[in-house]
C-alpha cells in the first residue's frame, strides 16, 4: 500500500503555527510581489476567496471579513517543510518516504498490516501535528494515483473522514473513482481532461473501464497506460529516491516594480548568481554553462504576432522573454567566476526603453566539484577559489542576510521583490524569534 501525506493549506498553516489567534479566522498567503493568492485557509474559501486571483481584486472582500494577509515567507515555509519531512522519516524505515513537493510526501506502507492502515495513518497525522503544528491529510491506497485520489476526498470531507481516507477494498476504490471528476485525477491535465469529456469520459471510474489501447491513443501513450493501471490498483509508479543532486540549478525572481535601468538589472542578476552558486556548492557541484533571461512588460513584434494568432484561445499572455547562454572555459562553483559571464549576457539582452519585470539565471552542465583540475597557467592564489567560497558560505550561513557579498550585487537593491505583508522568519533568524510575553 502507498500513502500520501499532504499538508492542509500549507503556507497558511505555517503562519498559523506562530499566530494561534488565527486558527479559526480566514487567512491567505500571496505570491511573489504580493500579486495573487496562492494559499487559502478553509475559512477564506468559505467566504469566496478565489485561488490565483489578483490581490487587488479581493481587497474589499478582505476588509469586509477581516482576512489576515501574508506575503510569501519562503524561509519559514522551507524550514517548516523540512520539519514535517524529518518527522515522517523518523516514523518509517529508511527509504520509505519520498518527498514529492514542499508540502507532500509519499509513504511506502508495505510493512503495515492491512487491518492497521487506518490506525497507522491516524498516528502519523497526530505525530506530525503535535511535533510541527502543521495539520495534514492522508490518503492510503494500493497505488500512488489512487492514494492522491483518496487524499483529495479526505481533504474535501474533513469532518467525515478526520482527514484520513483508506481505500483498501474494491468497493471503496469504486466509490472513490465514481466520485472523482476526470479533471481531478492526478496526471490528467487541462487539455486531456477537456478531450476526455468530449469523448464521453466524465469521471475516473469511466476512464478506468477503458482498455489500454484506447488510453494509449487518447491519453499520452505509455504515460496514459501507466495511469490506467494505477487507477485499476496495479502499481506502475514506484517510490523514487530523493533527488540529492540536481541536474540544473535556477534562481528567478519578479522585480518589486518595473525596472528600466541596466545597472539595477545587473545587480539583480549578480544577486541571483550568488544564490544559485551557494546551492551549487552545497551539493558539491560545478557548472559549465550559464544562462540568463529577462522578461519585459513590452512584447516584441514576434510575440505580438503569436498573441494575435491565439487571441481566441485560453492561453494567458505573458511578457516577452529573452535569453542567452555562455559555455564557460572550465566548470566552476566560484561566485565571481559565474557573475562575470552573467553580466556580459545581461548587457547583450538589455534594450533601452524596455521595462523589465523579471530576470533569472540557470546553471547547467553540472559536474562534481572534485573533478575540477587546477590551472597551471594562472597564479597559485587564483586556484584557491574553493577555500574562499567555503569561507564566504560559512560566514553568510552563520550571520545571515548576505553579511559578505560581491559589490556587483548592489547595496540598496531597489528592484527587490515586494513583500509588504511578510511575517518574521521565526525559525531561521535569531533576531526574529517569536516573542512570548
Amino acid at each position: 500500500m502507498k500513502a500520501i501525506v499532504d499538508c492542509n493549506s500549507f503556507y497558511c498553516s505555517c503562519e498559523r503555527v506562530f499566530r494561534p489567534d488565527l486558527w479559526h479566522s480566514p487567512v491567505v498567503v500571496l505570491s511573489n510581489n504580493d500579486g495573487c493568492i496562492v494559499s487559502r485557509s478553509d475559512e477564506a474559501k468559505k467566504i469566496g476567496v478565489g485561488m490565483a486571483v489578483p490581490f487587488f481584486q479581493q481587497k474589499e472582500l478582505f476588509a469586509q471579513h477581516q482576512v489576515s494577509t501574508f506575503s510569501s515567507n519562503y524561509n519559514l515555509y522551507g524550514d517548516m517543510s523540512w520539519r514535517v519531512m524529518e518527522t515522517l522519516r523518523s516514523l518509517l524505515p529508511e527509504g520509505y518516504v519520498e518527498v514529492y513537493s514542499v508540502d507532500e510526501a509519499f509513504l511506502d506502507l508495505s510493512h503495515i498490516e492491512p487491518g492497521q492502515l487506518q490506525n497507522f495513518a491516524a498516528a502519523v497525522r497526530r505525530t506530525v501535528e503535535q511535533w510541527t503544528g502543521i495539520a495534514v491529510s492522508i490518503g492510503v491506497a494500493p497505488t500512488k494515483v489512487l492514494a492522491k485520489l483518496a487524499n483529495k476526498i479526505a481533504k474535501q470531507h474533513k469532518k467525515e473522514t478526520a482527514c484520513i481516507m483508506v481505500l483498501d477494498s474494491p468497493e471503496a476504490i469504486e466509490q472513490a473513482l465514481i466520485a472523482t471528476r476526470v479533471g481531478d485525477i492526478w496526471g490528467v491535465g487541462y487539455r486531456h481532461a477537456e478531450k476526455l469529456r468530449t469523448l464521453g469520459i466524465e469521471d475516473a471510474w469511466q476512464l478506468s473501464r477503458m482498455n489500454e489501447e484506447w488510453v494509449r491513443k487518447n491519453l499520452g501513450g505509455v504515460i496514459g497506460q501507466r495511469l490506467l493501471r494505477e487507477l485499476n490498483g496495479i502499481p506502475s509508479l514506484e517510490m523514487d529516491d530523493e533527488l540529492v543532486e540536481k541536474k540544473m540549478i535556477a534562481t528567478t525572481r519578479m522585480f518589486g516594480s518595473a525596472v528600466t535601468n541596466l545597472l539595477d538589472i545587473k545587480e539583480a542578476v549578480a544577486t541571483y548568481v550568488s544564490r544559485a552558486a551557494e546551492k551549487l556548492r552545497r551539493q558539491h557541484s560545478a557548472a559549465s554553462i550559464i544562462s540568463v533571461f529577462v522578461v519585459s512588460k513590452e512584447k516584441s513584434a514576434e510575440a505580438l504576432q503569436k498573441e494575435q494568432e491565439r487571441k481566441n484561445s485560453w492561453h494567458y499572455s505573458h511578457g516577452a522573454s529573452h535569453s542567452l547562454y555562455e559555455i564557460l572555459p572550465h566548470a566552476t562553483a566560484a561566485t565571481h567566476e559565474l557573475i562575470k559571464p552573467a553580466i556580459r549576457i545581461t548587457e547583450k539582452l538589455y534594450k533601452t526603453g524596455y521595462r523589465y519585470k523579471k530576470a533569472g539565471i540557470i546553471l547547467s552542465g553540472l559536474v562534481p566539484d572534485d573533478t575540477i583540475q587546477g590551472n597551471l597557467f594562472v597564479e597559485k592564489r587564483e586556484n584557491k577559489n574553493q577555500v574562499l567560497m567555503n569561507m564566504m558560505d560559512n560566514i553568510n550561513f552563520s550571520m545571515r542576510d548576505d553579511a559578505l557579498k560581491f559589490a556587483s550585487s548592489g547595496t540598496s537593491r531597489d528592484w527587490k521583490m515586494r513583500q509588504e505583508h511578510r511575517s518574521d522568519r521565526f525559525t531561521t533568524r535569531w533576531d526574529e524569534l517569536r516573542l512570548i510575553s
